[in-house]
């Protein structure tokens, strides 16, 4: 039984899927560039795995804190041999966006994008939170996702795919949760995968239940195929069920 409301019949996966095992030829990455915000840890470092197995080029992780970023880079390269290139970046700053986009790719283009990175900012009710602290955080949030957006059509190849990690808690009300008030408002982990930002807001151990944080990143490396092209401008649950959402294409 889904904990939150189904869109499908199908929905609450709470392991990766089939439908996004980077074996398939279907979703191969193989010659794609790669851009992961967020990618040093958690859901982005997780992503950049499945890219990689899947066979990418080359992988960006953009992240704020450098030390995991260079340690998500050490492992990838380690396992599966991909070139991996790092930059300490906050999204919310527009310069380091836009340098960090245009030293990745070179003379090349972007083929995929995923913004991944947020802040949680205030962790209070919304009857007690700081409303400057709280507006802070929502601002920070649209104004990253904006940064990426902007750089990445400026470098994007043709049919190339944005994946914008967003928020299922702006239309639930989690009252097991209240301090991720302003976090929600702007911006939602796909699932309730146990990551640092999550632990730190009491994510897992409040709720009771866990997303093995394979379900984004197989999820992810589907969308960014062929097979998830008819999904093209629409918000979606990564706990759905692949093969499902396929088969209810036009009302997806």
């Amino acid at each position: 039984m889904p904990p939150f409301p189904s869109p499908t019949e199908t929905w609450w996966q709470t392991k990766g899927q089939p439908s996004g095992d980077p074996s398939r030829p279907e979703v191969s990455a193989k010659g794609k560039n790669v851009i992961v915000t967020g990618g040093g840890t958690g859901i982005g470092a997780e992503v950049a795995r499945y890219f990689a197995e899947a066979g990418a080029a080359r992988i960006a992780l953009l992240g704020r804190r450098e030390q995991p970023l260079l340690d998500t880079k050490a492992s990838l390269e380690r396992k599966y041999g991909t070139n991996v290139f790092t930059a300490s970046v906050d999204v919310a700053n527009k310069e380091q966006v836009d340098g960090a986009f245009q030293k990745f790719p070179g003379e090349d283009k972007v083929h995929v994008v995923v913004s991944n990175a947020a802040v949680t900012g205030p962790m209070d009710p919304a009857r007690d939170v700081d409303v400057k602290a709280f507006v802070q955080t929502v601002a920070q949030n649209v104004e990253g996702s904006l940064n990426v957006a902007q750089a990445f059509v400026i470098h994007a190849a043709v049919n190339a795919v944005a994946i914008e990690t967003n928020s299922n808690a702006a239309h639930l009300t989690l009252p097991e949760m209240p301090g991720f008030a302003a976090y929600s408002t702007a911006k939602f982990a796909p699932g309730v995968v146990d990551t640092d930002m999550n632990r730190a807001a009491g994510g897992v151990e409040a709720l009771g239940f866990e997303d093995h944080v394979s379900v984004p990143g197989s999820f992810y490396l589907w969308l960014a195929s062929p097979e998830a092209r008819f999904l093209q401008g629409k918000f979606l649950y990564a706990n759905w069920g692949y093969r499902g959402a396929q088969g209810e294409s036009h009302g997806a």
